[in-house]
């Protein structure tokens, strides 16, 4: 997937994965129901990655600027590690995974999208964007994913972790939850 022996072994140094959510775990599409919330659309694939991450001892995040119900119940299905809804500033969170799981900023992978994500992605070990993410973004990021946020970029970016640390798929028991 990505060959370069760096970035390899940024991966298998990573002890948690945190992730951005609109235009990383979704599309960035807003869909605002009648009542006025909000609903996501999330991808399954994506969130099998997470849930063998989880499997694989590799603690999951969430830092997002909002807070949906939607959200709430994606992150109980994946039996996401840490949840952080409206986040304005997210070293905020980084800072507090850090500290709650005695981490290195070099230790964690973070995935976002835009303008909000970059001083995250500049201070982790192992920065990832979707290749739909804005240029800025792109433009600092170790990996840039082939697919699109919300279209299996998570997935792609959970199995390189994985891989890289020479863990497959038959080495994990069954997961279900997606």
């Amino acid at each position: 997937m990505y060959d370069s022996i760096e970035l390899k072994l940024k991966a298998k140094n990573i002890k948690l994965a945190a992730f951005d959510v609109d235009g990383v775990m979704t599309d960035g599409s807003l869909i605002y129901l009648p009542d006025g919330k909000q609903s996501k659309t999330f991808n399954a694939k994506d969130g099998l990655g997470i849930v063998m991450l989880n499997t694989a001892g590799i603690r999951t995040a969430i830092i997002t600027a909002k807070e949906t119900n939607a959200l709430k119940e994606r992150a109980k299905t994946l039996e996401i590690t840490k949840l952080f809804m409206n986040q304005k500033d997210k070293m905020v969170a980084l800072d507090e995974l850090c500290s709650e799981f005695s981490l290195e900023y070099n230790q964690i992978m973070y995935m976002g999208d835009d303008l909000p994500d970059i001083e995250v992605l500049k201070t982790v070990g192992l920065s990832v964007c979707p290749c739909d993410a804005v240029n800025q973004v792109k433009s600092i990021c170790n990996i840039v994913t082939n697919k699109d946020g919300g279209k299996g970029a998570v997935r792609e970016i959970c199995d390189f972790i994985l891989e890289s640390k020479g863990i497959s798929f038959d080495d994990l028991k069954r997961p279900s939850r997606q």
